[in-house]
């Protein structure tokens, strides 16, 4: 037996060195492991001549023999078995890991902010599943850029600061409200409006005043409240039926469902948008189907 293991050991430095090729291991342990040419011709779609012969060349590469021929079967030998073990465990490794690199790819990871995640990704992940129902999407909320290759981070952030490449929505503002209080606007002396005073301090601030004064408004009395994120801006607008001066694009679920409306007044761009840094680096299949499906989204 340890002869029989120094022997091998020979065959695996040989094979090593050698330019034995991938489709002889394979017919060899398809063979090996049906313990027929024919059957693995018929597994690998292919002739027994063609399993013949690579199995032939494996043999002549490696100067041994690894079957025993006879008319009716063909038998392994002694090294023909022991390699016979490397290759099943060989390929098996590879069937394993192409699973498991398969299945990770049909996860899409995600990380956002807290108001992008809950009004705008979350209410629409049915519909890209329906579109792709095979895909799983992970969404982490945080305001922290995940610099992982294999996450896609969509940030909020300075438009002149980033790639046009990157760049995946511009934002606009205007005022939101309730239909009901879309009807009391300009007859009301005084309204609350709520409105971002961002937790980063580098981004720029909510154009409010300028749509003040595009809109003609800045003589109004205006009560302004700050939230750290939009989102709560919203709820809050919606609880009291008060205004909010936010973005379009977190709107836009409210204003499908009705929930919201979009007072009849100039919308303003800002220099925020929103971007997904380095978007070339994070192409793959399934991240290239979801980024192509949240531009699409954001363009309704």
């Amino acid at each position: 037996m340890n002869k029989i293991h120094l022997n091998f050991s020979f065959i695996v430095s040989r094979v090593a060195i050698m330019q034995v090729s991938l489709p002889a291991l394979k017919a060899f342990e398809s063979a090996a492991r049906l313990g027929s040419f024919k059957a693995a011709a018929a597994e690998l779609s292919i002739s027994p001549t063609a399993v013949s012969h690579h199995i032939n060349k494996l043999e002549h590469r490696l100067n041994v023999t690894l079957f025993t021929r006879s008319a009716r079967k063909v038998t392994l030998t002694e090294l023909g078995k022991e390699l016979a073990v490397a290759t099943s465990q060989g390929f098996q490794s590879i069937r394993a890991a192409i699973e498991k690199i398969t299945e990770k790819d049909k996860q899409i990871n995600v990380t956002t902010t807290s108001s992008f995640a809950a009004l705008v990704l979350i209410p629409a992940l049915q519909a890209f599943y329906t579109l792709y129902p095979e895909s799983k999407v992970n969404i982490t909320s945080g305001e922290s850029i995940d610099t992982n290759n294999f996450t896609l981070p969509i940030r909020l952030g300075e438009t002149d600061k980033q790639s046009s490449m990157d760049i995946i929505k511009v934002e606009q503002f205007n005022l939101f409200c309730t239909a009901h209080a879309a009807t009391q606007f300009r007859q009301a002396e005084q309204i609350t409006i709520y409105t971002t005073d961002w937790k980063n301090s580098s981004l720029p601030s909510v154009p409010l005043q300028a749509w003040l004064e595009l809109n003609g408004l800045q003589n109004k009395q205006v009560q302004v409240k700050h939230f750290d994120q939009e989102l709560f801006g919203i709820q809050q607008a919606l609880l009291e039926n008060a205004y909010v001066f936010c973005s379009r694009t977190l709107t836009q679920g409210y204003l499908k469902a009705g929930v919201l409306t979009e007072l009849n007044t100039h919308a303003i761009c800002s220099e925020l948008c929103y971007y997904i840094a380095n978007k070339a680096m994070h192409l793959s299949r399934q991240n290239f189907m979801f980024i192509e499906w949240l531009e699409k989204l954001l363009k309704e």
